[in-house]
């Protein structure tokens, strides 16, 4: 989609109940936002990186290396927060970044992009490694069909394995691809702004993962499988886990 316009989007909030004033936590001497919008800035497919926030704490700092767009402070999803800005600015399609991965990676950008020249929607998932990620039901795991769309997301560990339940999780991971999905969204510009007028939906509404919607709704979601895995900041003990990372690179 090299000659359409794509908008890299990362909402950005000042609250939040475990790290309040995360999108500004410095991490080595840098604002995680900044971090974030620095490592889109590398990635190939986005024509404009926008930080989209209701906060003008996080709006004075962002506008010191990317364009802000201020948005209404009553947005339900981080998708409602992007599709204002997307009927504002003239554009194709929009990604939608994660404003606490520090260190996404351009070619995850690119990837999920790249997927909208064949879909509505796309979004990225990885092969489970951790064990630990299994059962943990703040790792969504996605089952995707034959050609690449997803067929469901949950926090539940899917596909239930009959023949393989009972054994340890090590011989679960052996006996069956799991994909734990990342946070990234990919959408045509018309897509958004048809899916944020969709009521929440049962499925969304039981499990909370927004992207539910879409597929209650008939919207096709691409699932890009990447060798990459989401290092993401939600409380401030993990600012020193990511400056350790960023200092080995």
């Amino acid at each position: 989609m090299s000659r359409v316009k794509i908008l890299g989007v990362i909402p950005a909030r000042f609250a939040s109940t475990r790290f309040p004033g995360k999108p500004l936590a410095l991490i080595a001497g840098k604002p995680l936002i900044q971090r974030v919008v620095e490592q889109c800035q590398q990635a190939k497919s986005l024509s404009e990186i926008v930080v989209a926030t209701d906060d003008e704490r996080i709006a004075t700092a962002a506008r010191k290396f990317c364009r802000v767009e201020m948005t209404r402070a009553d947005h339900p999803s981080g998708s409602d927060r992007i599709a204002e800005v997307a009927e504002r600015i003239s554009c194709d399609a929009v990604v939608n970044i994660q404003g606490d991965e520090p260190l996404i990676a351009p070619n995850v950008i690119d990837t999920v992009a790249g997927a909208l020249a064949q879909n509505e929607m796309s979004t990225a998932a990885t092969p489970i490694k951790n064990l630990a990620e299994l059962d943990n039901p703040n790792v969504v795991k996605v089952v995707v069909n034959a050609a690449g769309r997803a067929l469901y997301f949950s926090r539940r560990t899917i596909p239930y394995l009959r023949e393989a339940a009972n054994r340890p999780v090590p011989e679960q991971l052996a006996a069956f691809p799991f994909l734990k999905h990342l946070g990234i969204y990919g959408y045509r510009r018309e897509t958004l702004l048809r899916l944020v007028k969709f009521p929440v939906s049962p499925l969304e509404n039981a499990e909370k993962l927004e992207q539910l919607r879409a597929l209650e709704n008939g919207v096709g979601i691409a699932v890009v499988k990447v060798d990459y895995d989401s290092i993401g900041v939600d409380m401030p003990e993990d600012v020193a886990r990511v400056e350790k990372i960023l200092k080995t690179k």
